[in-house]
């Protein structure tokens, strides 16, 4: 069994860094992008597909797999891994954020400050034991303690897993945001002891960074997650109501950690946050945006191919489409582009066909490897800024 490890190197002239992290089912290059595969599957893409695509490691929803199928079911099945086919390195969330946006009637955009919703509230009530939340499936009543997440992370059987947290919507105050950050430290250290407790030395636990918006919090949570065990760090919480205040807080506390740890970023995935992420030193990402996009008709382009549209997708139901013969990307060698044009894909999507939709996915897939695999390169090279103006949309 590959032993687990991060070796990364750094370069005068950024904070950006490429690096190594080698896990039992495999090695990823970093900086990466971690697709989400939120019920063990990649909706209308098979895991050869996104082998194909370039992909290196995808994750999982443990709030999702423990109400259905169960992570003693999926631990009988083999594990994630032999379970879906995928057979390479992944990744498993505590549950925690599904909980908690659900919890405040809410999905990922109001934990980021972007809108409340009219989601039903989900959530019952917190307390230091754990979450208590009604299940979305059947309305039964679940427990979620640090133990438990760990517990069935284990039976999940991801390379990478994370401790429980609390994770804060935008709006609360300080003062709530602080008791919060304290009571997920608590939570971290109960899921680092039946971590130990139970591991059978296959996977590596990661802490969490909260804090919100303050700065004072987010140094204390640093300090905190610096002087624990963790094999790797993962940045969450409230990241404020803009881009340009996600990226001061992303800044500010990757200043605090220290530097030896791989550092995920939880939940970002749009082309110029990670282009911002990586200028800062992290490592990987994990967002739904790619495929979800992809499921409404959005494919990934670069500036050159968006007519000098700020925007970092061209919609492929548009009319100006229904004749296009060229691929979404005529540079792009995924099997999309390779071998389908706009207007067919265009027809597709008018028709209601799946294919439609994994067409779209494969590219948005193959895009974000390319992506990645260029910013490497650019980084080595000292090219950053060149790349920006080749893959980044500015407002």
């Amino acid at each position: 069994m590959t032993d687990f490890s991060f070796n990364y190197k750094t370069f005068p002239h950024t904070k950006a860094r490429i690096g190594k992290l080698e896990t039992p089912h495999g090695t990823i290059e970093t900086p990466a992008f971690i697709f989400c595969a939120t019920k063990a599957a990649i909706k209308g893409v098979s895991p050869k597909q996104m082998r194909d695509a370039g992909t290196q490691i995808i994750l999982s929803n443990t709030y999702h797999l423990m109400l259905q199928p169960g992570g003693e079911t999926v631990h009988k099945l083999g594990g994630l891994q032999k379970m879906t086919g995928w057979n390479g390195p992944m990744l498993t969330d505590s549950g925690g954020f599904q909980i908690f946006s659900l919890g405040h009637g809410s999905v990922s955009s109001e934990i980021k400050g972007k809108r409340d919703s009219k989601h039903p509230k989900t959530m019952l009530k917190v307390t230091e034991e754990g979450a208590k939340f009604k299940s979305y499936t059947d309305g039964s009543i679940h427990l979620l303690t640090p133990e438990i997440a760990i517990q069935t992370q284990v039976n999940l059987g991801a390379d990478l897993i994370v401790v429980l947290d609390e994770c804060t919507p935008f709006h609360v105050d300080k003062s709530y945001t602080r008791a919060s950050m304290n009571l997920s430290h608590r939570w971290a250290v109960r899921s680092a002891t039946e971590f130990n407790r139970i591991t059978r030395g296959d996977q590596r636990l990661y802490g969490i960074v909260q804090g919100g918006v303050y700065q004072d919090l987010r140094t204390q949570a640093c300090d905190f997650l610096n002087s624990q065990p963790f094999f790797g760090h993962a940045v969450g919480g409230s990241l404020g109501a803009s881009q340009e205040q996600m990226y001061d807080i992303v800044s500010y506390t990757m200043e605090k950690l220290c530097d030896e740890r791989p550092v995920h970023l939880l939940g970002i995935g749009g082309i110029r946050d990670i282009y911002e992420g990586v200028q800062q030193g992290i490592d990987t990402f994990d967002c739904v945006h790619p495929t979800r996009l992809a499921r409404h008709g959005g494919a990934l382009v670069r500036p050159c191919h968006n007519h000098g549209k700020a925007k970092e997708h061209i919609n492929l139901k548009n009319a100006a489409y229904t004749l296009d013969t060229s691929p979404i990307e005529p540079d792009c060698d995924c099997e999309t582009c390779k071998n389908y044009s706009k207007g067919y894909i265009q027809h597709l999507l008018k028709a209601k066909e799946l294919l439609a939709l994994t067409l779209i996915s494969i590219h948005n897939i193959a895009f974000m490897n390319r992506y990645l695999k260029a910013i490497r390169k650019a980084i080595e090279s000292n090219t950053l800024e060149q790349l920006k103006k080749d893959w980044v949309q500015t407002p």
